[in-house]
């Protein structure tokens, strides 16, 4: 059930990933928005098969982190409250929810490498560029 939750917040979050924005110039005005956003798709699949994505190993690293983090915050609380267990237990659970889910948001921003490797598919294909929503 953890999973199920885990992979629809996964899918949500990365559903809002950003995409390039192309610049109004003669070809795109020629081809049109329909067929801008077929070679927009094609140069994604493109990119998705040719770069690496470390993004699940980067989620992971984050929660890992953000519970170790919570972890000796919440040790530090349970120990002025005379509960330092509970307190570590509490803290690293909040740490690690933390962690994931900043790991997340930042999985679901493309990298600077499938950005460019986008932007020089659709020079090829006559498009420029502008930038990245």
């Amino acid at each position: 059930m953890k999973k199920t939750g885990f992979l629809i917040a996964f899918l949500f979050l990365t559903g809002c990933a950003s995409g390039p924005v192309l610049y109004p110039n003669a070809h795109l005005q020629r081809v049109g928005e329909t067929q801008a956003q077929k070679d927009v798709a094609l140069c994604e699949a493109q990119a998705d098969a040719y770069v690496k994505s470390d993004a699940g190993i980067a989620a992971a690293k984050s929660m890992a982190i953000g519970g170790a983090g919570g972890a000796v915050v919440g040790g530090a609380v349970g120990a002025v409250t005379g509960n330092l267990g509970r307190g570590a237990g509490v803290g690293a659970a909040a740490g690690a929810a933390t962690g994931l889910v900043q790991g997340i948001v930042r999985a679901s921003e493309p990298s600077p490498v499938f950005k460019n490797f986008m932007i020089r598919c659709l020079s090829e294909k006559g498009y420029e560029v502008i930038g990245w929503e």
